[in-house]
């Protein structure tokens, strides 16, 4: 049964500051509140969540939970972010809260708008030290976008370096700098160390657990409204898929009541409607969603018996259905041709080689992440696959060969606009945290880059806060050499900032590849004598063919190489015949590195045992022909 309501006019309803936005009288849901979770990447989101989950008694005192409870996938856990947003409920003094956890980073932007339709406020967090970065501007904009009430929770209160009352003072300037009215300024604060599951209104007076944050929680997000005997209208916000049931439709119910076993109308995005059968009906209790016989307004739901339901489509009322508008989510900003592999070495590694399988698993990733888009290439076994960033992509790769596909993946490259007759490019908001001593290091490298310096704070403690608007196209492959310069000590955040007309050519990879030129294994004797060339990418013993990069040049231009070259036997004796050769340990890329390193000529062969650099033209004669016509200004044939 659904709890007692409670009836208010909107104009009386002052949730902490923050006028309701429904225009007339309507009842509240009192015993529900949905939050989402918001924050820059590594504040404490999942560490939070973890430690509200266990003061509010969902899991056993004996019990064995995993830490950051949230993030279940494998890649979660081993890069320690969120990649896909989850729900999760708690009760409270007799009320339900949904939780949602969102990530932390604009590549996954379409996460969070998402999110960001099934929830009536935001617990907003921010790091005591770090404070607001770029990716807590992008998740903020959205949740002022929607209107919703906002929590400030500054973590991380315990760190030595924590400059709390600063930190505060930036939060509020960027409110004002994303145009937050006077409402959405006056948001209450709340101070907390998550990992210890504390929580206070004083950075110096926390309470030895987090009901000043629950108490805050329920007097200043507004519960559900809804109208009394509106017809059912259920918005599709995420899908899940189970093994028994097919695939599962994640929804937030607006209005109505929804039944098991019911008849309801499901409005797709084409348009259409369609009668269909309600065949399970599931709520979030922890981390478990069980069976329910009915659900009502503001409640969070799972709903099996519609196979073809795709995000953002509505559940109506069969008798009187209104669909709610279709979730929009911002453009991508950068493209990444994704392919089968077509070097010598494929089929040796992965089980899903065909064009069809990739072609498949590409469409099958559309449905539950509506910030892709994927569109056909000239080629017929190769695809362009559109999203907001590098991480993004290589997420998708990763995934793919842990499944047993084998692709070849080109580099990355910027999604352009026309705007008035005129090229767009999308730039960057860049911000980075280094030790003063690197400033003018970094300059140098965004200044080759077109960057634009907009802020520049030194706080003292000889660190340095700087902020560039910075060609997207330019932070292709910029980390590994901000990182080098900056001896693995400084911090970069970017976000999509805005597109500009096109700022020209830019001067990328200072150094060129070394590639093999014939097919075989790898030997030290040739890897000794090339390692005075560059640094190598490959061991000896590894299996290298024609067009394969084994190396970076320390020169600019490219270098055909023998690596397979074995030292010549006789049958003289040397007093140096047994000397161990000594080899420099390769530099063994990863997905992001090797992708950072693409030259314009160049793509990646992913295999789920292998990442290896190759010559997108294989054959050493067909790439000189092509680089001679070239240099004459002649079109390549």
């Amino acid at each position: 049964m659904l709890a007692p309501v409670k009836t208010q006019d909107s104009a009386e309803i002052d949730s902490g500051g923050v006028l309701c936005r429904y225009p007339r009288r309507m009842p509240l849901r009192e015993d529900i509140r949905d939050i989402a979770i918001v924050a820059h990447v590594d504040h404490g989101k999942t560490t939070l969540v973890d430690a509200m989950l266990w003061q509010s008694g969902s899991f056993r005192a004996n019990q064995e939970v995993a830490e950051r409870v949230l993030d279940s996938m494998d890649l979660e856990r081993e890069k320690g972010i969120t990649i896909l947003a989850k729900n999760t409920a708690v009760r409270r003094s007799g009320v339900k809260i949904n939780i949602v956890d969102t990530p932390g980073h604009a590549d996954f932007g379409g996460e969070v708008e998402r999110a960001l339709t099934m929830v009536d406020g935001v617990l907003l967090l921010v790091d005591a030290s770090e404070g607001p970065l770029p990716q807590t501007r992008f998740v903020l904009r959205k949740a002022l976008e929607s209107r919703l009430p906002v929590i400030l929770v500054v973590n991380k209160v315990d760190r030595p370096d924590a400059r709390i009352e600063e930190v505060v003072n930036e939060v509020y300037e960027l409110f004002l700098d994303l145009d937050a009215d006077e409402s959405q300024i006056e948001f209450p604060i709340v101070y907390a160390d998550a990992r210890a599951g504390r929580a206070g209104l004083e950075p110096d007076d926390l309470a030895d657990d987090l009901d000043p944050l629950f108490e805050v929680l329920l007097e200043r997000i507004p519960a559900p409204s809804y109208e009394e005997g509106h017809a059912l209208q259920a918005h599709v916000t995420n899908l899940d898929a189970s093994p028994y049931l097919g695939r599962l439709a994640l929804c937030r119910i607006r209005e109505g009541t929804i039944r098991k076993g019911q008849q309801v109308a499901w409005c797709s995005a084409d348009g259409e409607i369609t009668r269909v059968k309600v065949t399970e009906l599931y709520v979030t209790e922890a981390l478990d969603r069980v069976e329910a016989e009915e659900a009502g307004p503001g409640e969070l739901i799972a709903v099996a018996g519609i196979p073809e339901v795709t995000i953002g489509e509505t559940l109506a009322d069969p008798d009187d259905p209104r669909p709610l508008p279709v979730i929009g989510v911002d453009e991508p900003s950068l493209a990444m041709t994704i392919g089968v592999n077509t070097s010598l070495l494929a089929g040796q590694d992965g089980t899903r080689l065909t064009a069809s399988m990739v072609l498949a698993r590409l469409e099958q990733e559309l449905i539950g992440n509506v910030s892709l888009r994927v569109f056909p290439t000239e080629r017929p076994d190769a695809w362009e696959v559109q999203g907001r960033g590098e991480l993004q992509l290589a997420i998708l790769v990763e995934l793919m060969r842990r499944e047993g596909f084998e692709l070849t993946v080109c580099k990355p490259q910027v999604v352009t606009r026309e705007v008035d007759g005129k090229l767009h490019e999308p730039m960057e908001r860049l911000a980075i945290d280094a030790p003063e001593d690197y400033v003018g290091v970094i300059t140098q490298l965004l200044a080759l880059r077109k960057g634009r310096l907009e802020q520049m704070v030194n706080h003292g403690t000889g660190w340095v806060r700087m902020e560039y608007v910075v060609p997207a196209r330019g932070l292709i492959g910029f980390r590994t050499e901000f990182l080098t310069e900056t001896r693995g000590t400084g911090i970069l955040h970017h976000v999509f900032h805005a597109y500009e007309p096109w700022h020209g050519e830019l001067r990328m990879r200072p150094t060129g590849s070394l590639v093999a030129d014939r097919r075989g294994p790898a030997t030290a004797f040739a890897l000794l004598n090339l390692q005075e060339r560059g640094q190598l990418f490959i061991a000896p013993g590894t299996e290298v063919y024609e067009g394969m990069v084994v190396g970076e040049n320390a020169r600019a231009e490219d270098l055909d190489v023998n690596a397979t070259k074995e030292k010549k036997l006789t049958n003289m004796r040397s007093s140096t015949a047994d000397e161990l050769v000594r080899l420099i340990p390769p530099r063994l890329l990863s997905l992001e590195q090797a992708l950072e390193f693409l030259g314009d000529d160049e793509c990646v062969e992913v295999t789920p045992n292998n990442v290896r650099l190759r010559k997108v033209e294989l054959s050493g004669q067909k790439r000189q022909i092509a680089s001679s016509r070239k240099a004459r200004g002649l079109a390549t044939v």
